[in-house]
């Protein structure tokens, strides 16, 4: 038995260098945004009157005139035509996790036997795309295929190649949302409206909007296109669904932070270059944890943009990849024994202001100069805490897949537990807050009353190190916020990361999720304060309306603190005593995928999501058909893959092998005495044995794999069936698994036809 495949690549992947990139003669600043139809562009391509009511709708939310939308066409058109290009797209993101497309041509007849090149409003704003090809979890009737894409004209058109890339909703003809943009869109007002007007209670009356802010940190691997390819598992999964863990991996923490390989420099280089001339502001580029992992993190950006500049990223890297002779890898655990991929996504809000005729904007999440600007913090990070609360089951949902599964809850990724962490001060402020005594009623002077309780003394408390000891070496402010990698949900300082979502998940799923359980929070603690506010003044309660107001505020503030208190936490998040704790504390420690996404369908979710407009409960229910449907597909295909790399490659390898030491322990029996023989000859005879049962147990395990999947797949209701696949095919696949790895272990290197971790990860 011969085959070459795995040394023919590993030799091949030896010889590959880095490619050489020649970079732009211009400075980034100057080249940014090349291939976007920004408002330098705009105001460019269009007149100043349709130029004035485009950028009225992007900024402030203005109804789009559709009578503008031939105007900015010929605009675009001109502008793409300048650049070369031939074809167009509405651009959009179905429920796949990535994004869709197509292409269609500029040219029409003229009527004169000739073509022109014509791009009107019409197919601009809208278009009509075949959806009965995507998933839709039941919205669609069977027999109709129509499904719309409309213009999206908050985030800039691109273009990739020779086509003008339009980024768009996909809604259903009956006008349910069929992707991931048009929940988001309505997320991002809902939060906006809510924020609003809990910031002009602080008498911050001049807040005209709060914007989403979204900075992600996409985390992935780099394989060699050859290994790759001699990798089945790897091509049709994503993942090694089998492979013994490399003598070295990770041990030695010598891969984070270290000096990047020259052809991931060179892919690196290459791959930011293109980025920023779509306007994807990369910032931040560094080796991760394990071998061949790495990171790329942008600029902070509003969360609309930052989502599609995501998935247009993403989309990047692979193309790139290819080109540098590398395939990426955006599996959440492609390899087992060591660190996954994630996508952490930093969350802020951001109020913009507008006094005198001034454009100004604070963060909602970081402190501020007085007791209001203060209040207002605290009343944002307890808000944001009450919404993490009361959804916690939810936004576990909303990061859940079967991919996403294999990462959570081990020891390098946040767990399974949607818990928070504040930092030392930020819990002293708040314990603080909530232990102060107020008075029940009103008091006159309701502001001076508020200072007087010096409620934001820990503010101002500051460590220093670095200047006093080493004179050299500039003064540093020790931040105590986020310092516990074990929290999914961590405040670092004027922000909240959520550690949780997935490498290839489109993030815009966990921001749905936690924009509107946060609108659904701040929107009951204004209503809350306005309803006590409006009890006191009715009860001829002196001081003013706005008095009352702020000091409503802090007894709802104080309420809500003992309330969202079980979802404070800053211990180790991996430790067993945590789950149990959790469990007490009444948080969601469910681990099966199928049933975690169950929490979309709870009342109260439905509920949350209907009041703030984002999905109805059709849409939900439909979503949730969807990520069965999806889960059962991914495991599917998996048991498909392992059960042929089982059958097909690692038991034949293992009998060849058992083969050639049958002949030797023959071939010892004909040169040494019987006794000799069988001492020489021993070990191979308990090779030989060890392989005959893996086999055996491989053969049956694959059998039993496939009854599993038979018995699953004939039941009807698709989230039992995904309850099925959970709880009795993945069991089988890591039984296999095991017999194959210990298989490799024993078998001769040379037969080995699937190359190995330490080939995937070392070779660069």
């Amino acid at each position: 038995m011969t085959n070459n495949l795995r040394f023919q690549v590993v030799e091949e992947a030896f010889k590959k260098h880095a490619l050489e990139v020649e970079a732009p003669s211009e400075r980034p600043s100057d080249y940014f945004g090349r291939y976007v139809f920004n408002r330098q562009k705009m105001y460019k391509y269009l007149s100043a009157e349709v130029y004035g009511k485009l950028i009225d709708v992007i900024d402030n939310g203005a109804h789009l005139d559709r009578s503008i939308a031939d105007d900015v066409a010929a605009g675009m058109k001109q502008w793409a035509l300048d650049m070369g290009v031939t074809h167009y797209t509405h651009w959009f993101q179905p429920l796949t996790e990535g994004t869709a497309e197509k292409h269609d041509a500029f040219v029409e007849h003229d009527g004169k036997g000739g073509m022109i090149e014509k791009f009107s409003g019409k197919l601009l704003v809208q278009q009509e795309p075949d959806a009965s090809s995507f998933p839709n979890g039941g919205i669609r009737n069977t027999f109709e295929a129509r499904g719309y894409s409309a213009w999206d004209p908050t985030s800039p058109v691109f273009i990739i190649d020779d086509t003008l890339c339009i980024p768009t909703i996909f809604i259903a003809y009956t006008g349910e949302a069929l992707d991931y943009k048009a929940p988001l869109l309505r997320s991002l007002h809902a939060l906006d409206e809510a924020a609003t007007k809990v910031c002009n209670i602080f008498g911050e009356g001049d807040v005209q909007k709060v914007h989403v802010n979204l900075g992600w940190e996409q985390e992935y691997f780099l394989v060699d296109e050859g290994l790759y390819s001699a990798r089945p598992d790897l091509m049709l999964t994503g993942r090694t669904l089998l492979g013994h863990e490399s003598a070295k991996n990770q041990q030695m923490d010598d891969h984070y932070f270290g000096t990047i390989p020259d052809r991931v420099q060179a892919f690196m280089k290459d791959l930011e270059q293109q980025a920023l001339m779509l306007a994807i502001p990369c910032k931040t580029r560094h080796n991760e944890v394990a071998p061949n992992q790495f990171e790329l993190a942008p600029v902070y950006e509003e969360c609309n943009l930052a989502v599609d500049h995501n998935m247009l990223l993403m989309s990047l890297m692979k193309r790139v990849a290819r080109k540098h002779g590398f395939r990426v890898l955006l599996h959440e655990k492609p390899f087992a024994g060591i660190n996954g991929s994630g996508k952490h996504c930093n969350w802020s809000l951001t109020a913009e202001h507008l006094s005198f005729g001034k454009s100004t904007t604070s963060m909602l999440h970081s402190p501020g100069k007085g007791v209001e600007d203060n209040l207002r913090f605290v009343v944002f990070i307890v808000e944001t805490l009450m919404a993490v609360y009361k959804h916690n089951g939810l936004l576990k949902a909303s990061i859940m897949s079967a991919t996403n599964a294999h990462r959570l809850g081990g020891n390098e990724a946040p767990p399974s537990i949607i818990s928070s962490f504040l930092g030392k001060q930020l819990t002293e402020l708040l314990d603080h807050i909530e232990q102060v005594k107020l008075s029940p009623l009103p008091q006159p002077k309701g502001f001076e009353y508020l200072k007087s309780l010096n409620l934001f003394s820990a503010l101002t408390a500051q460590a220093d190190m670095g200047g006093k000891d080493l004179p050299q070496i500039p003064d540093i402010i020790v931040d105590n916020t986020d310092r516990n990698r074990t929290s999914p949900f961590a405040f670092t300082g004027n922000r909240f990361e959520f550690r949780a979502p997935g490498s290839s998940a489109n993030c815009a799923s966990a921001m749905i999720a936690l924009n509107s359980a946060v609108a659904d929070a701040l929107t009951s603690f204004y209503r809350r304060v306005l309803k006590m506010a409006m009890n006191w003044e009715r009860d001829g309660a002196p001081g003013g309306f706005a008095s009352l107001s702020l000091q409503a505020a802090l007894h709802v503030l104080q309420e809500d603190i003992r309330a969202c208190r079980p979802v404070r936490f800053d211990g180790n998040g991996y430790s067993e005593e945590w789950v149990a704790e959790a469990r007490r504390r009444g948080l969601d420690t469910e681990q099966s995928c199928p049933v975690v996404i169950e929490r979309y369908l709870d009342e109260q979710t439905v509920k949350m999501f209907e009041a703030q407009r984002v999905m109805n409960r059709k849409e939900l229910e439909a979503r949730n058909e969807v990520k069965w449907e999806t889960y059962v597909k991914t495991v599917q295909i998996e048991a498909r893959v392992l059960g042929d790399l089982a059958m097909n490659h690692i038991i034949p390898v293992g009998t060849h092998y058992q083969s050639k030491l049958i002949k030797n322990v023959q071939g010892m029996k004909d040169v040494f005495p019987a006794d000799k023989a069988s001492r020489l000859s021993a070990r191979n005879m308990k090779l030989i044995e060890e392989i005959a049962e893996r086999t055996e147990a491989m053969e049956r395990l694959v059998e039993e794999l496939t009854d599993a999947r038979r018995v699953a797949n004939r039941i009807e209701d698709i989230h039992r069936r995904a309850i099925a696949y959970h709880d009795t095919v993945c069991p089988h696949m890591e039984a296999i698994r095991n017999e194959a790895d210990h298989l490799e272990m024993i078998v001769e290197d040379g037969l080995w036809t699937l190359p190995k971790y330490r080939e995937l990860l070392f070779i660069r």
